[in-house]
């Protein structure tokens, strides 16, 4: 049996030159007694019984990248079994390179257990540190200095957050496992355990009053609520001390609460109605026109689409037109304005018809989907493709746009469009630049979105493509003088 003793400080390093040693010189998981600085008081900090030479024949060993950020989170853990159980995983790697794919394996189940604890205490370090201000202003920097209790050895893992969020001031972070502390311009760590200073400062009284003006009686569950923010954190949150005297008075709050509810609506209400009684009502458009089809859609709950967009951006173009171009989806600007193609890609389609001799106004366009799907990023609302359910409820309003208008020519821009026109799945590519009878009256000529011109990222590419979108565009010019 062979004895390697780590500091076992969360560090990947410190294992892995230890793993790869073992490994390289064939000592099998079973061989290997791993053990952690001071779990035994005669236990120095040392590997003794280090590997023989490697094994020249060996091949080496290799890792999945999810192995490396897996044993990262692994080895902040405190159990001193971590590293057996990460150097049995190595070896088993070896052999079934999806391993850590079976969830229910024992060692990739305990595994992931040890990372999520790890993980979650760190969520807890970021959420229950309060710091408390120790010295005055210096240099125009404040100093503070928080104290917590983690579970796992996490400080070094957590201290980047605090350096990006309290960077404008100097800290000291202290617990049992170590500490991290900035002064402006170099973060610093130390694995030396820290004793629990006894501090208090004005903050501890608006940590109370914000608590006690977001304790909601009416919404307490006292299981939720203590895993969220578990007792054994209380004791280091000036917050606490409310919470018995909250939690024993909320059934009290709750009935006064009740017994206070209003009866009547408030001015401001009355006021609201007043001022909405004195707009004008438009008159209802006429059933059976564009008008009366569009205020219809505008209330258009088909599909959960609705409830995220600003507004149903429905076709626009004469009532009469021969030719009706159908694109995907709104896109942002659309949304905002409520008119189809007036963004970026409606800019480049104008374009490029206006270079084919195509009059805008004489077409009909609108979209698929009549609403705008997006993720929102930040400040950003990025597209999202709707899905084929999003496609078949909106073609209620697309087939009935087709029966009043009556076009002879139909262009379908997209993969999207083409689905909803012919309900079929066909590979754009197959049928793009052709004229296909759809019945003796009317015609479907399928091309591409321009939006897809927008975010090709070569050059070369994009005129390529650019230059065959204006070719498709021609042939649309010549089956509208054709069916003039």
């Amino acid at each position: 049996m062979r004895r390697v003793v780590l500091a076992g400080r969360g560090e990947l390093a410190e294992w892995r030159d230890a793993a790869r040693a073992f490994a390289a010189a064939g000592i099998l998981p079973e061989e290997i007694d791993w053990r952690e600085k001071g779990a035994e008081a005669d236990l120095a900090f040392q590997r003794d019984a280090m590997p023989p030479a490697p094994i020249m024949a060996r091949k080496p060993m290799t890792v999945p990248p999810a192995f490396i950020e897996l044993a990262e989170t692994v080895l902040c853990h405190s159990d001193p079994a971590r590293f057996s159980l990460l150097y049995r995983l190595l070896w088993r790697l070896q052999l079934d390179r999806q391993l850590l794919e079976v969830a229910s394996d024992e060692d990739v189940a305990r595994a992931r257990l040890m990372a999520k604890n790890v993980r979650r205490d760190a969520h807890k370090m970021t959420a229950f540190v309060r710091f408390k201000e120790i010295d005055a202003v210096s240099a125009g920097r404040r100093k503070f200095l928080a104290w917590f209790e983690p579970d796992h050895h996490i400080v070094r893992r957590t201290a980047p957050f605090f350096q990006r969020r309290f960077t404008d001031m100097d800290w000291l972070i202290a617990t049992p496992k170590g500490s991290a502390a900035w002064d402006g311009e170099r973060l610093t760590m130390s694995d030396a355990p820290c004793e629990k200073p006894d501090l208090t400062d004005a903050t501890d009284d608006l940590w109370r009053t914000y608590y006690a003006s977001i304790f909601n009686p009416a919404r307490l569950k006292l299981k939720a609520m203590q895993a969220e923010m578990p007792k054994k954190y209380w004791k280091n949150l000036p917050e606490a001390d409310l919470i018995p005297g909250l939690i024993a008075s909320a059934e009290s709050k709750v009935r006064a609460m009740a017994a206070r509810e209003a009866t009547q609506s408030l001015p401001f209400h009355d006021r609201l109605q007043e001022a909405a009684r004195s707009i004008p009502v438009e008159p209802e458009a006429p059933a059976g026109t564009l008008e009366a089809l569009g205020a219809e859609a505008a209330g258009c709950t088909r599909c959960p689409l609705h409830a995220k967009a600003t507004q149903t951006v429905f076709g626009e173009g004469p009532r009469d037109a021969e030719v009706m171009f159908v694109g995907e989806q709104p896109g942002d600007q659309e949304d905002i304005s409520g008119r189809p193609f007036v963004g970026p890609a409606g800019r480049l389609l104008d374009q490029v018809i206006a270079e084919a001799g195509i009059d805008r106004s004489t077409l009909y366009v609108t979209n698929a989907v009549k609403h705008f799907k997006y993720e929102p990023r930040g400040k950003r609302r990025i597209h999202q493709k709707p899905n084929m359910g999003e496609v078949k409820h909106c073609r209620w309003w697309l087939n009935l746009e087709m029966a009043l208008i009556k076009p002879k020519l139909i262009v379908a821009m997209g993969a999207t469009a083409l689905a909803a026109l012919t309900d079929t799945k066909q590979r754009l590519q197959d049928v793009r630049g052709k004229a296909i009878a759809i019945d003796e009256k009317r015609t479907l000529f399928v091309t591409v979105h321009p939006s897809y011109l927008l975010r090709i990222p070569d050059e070369r590419l994009k005129a390529e493509e650019l230059a065959r979108f204006r070719e498709d565009m021609l042939k649309i010019q010549r089956l509208m003088l054709a069916a003039a």
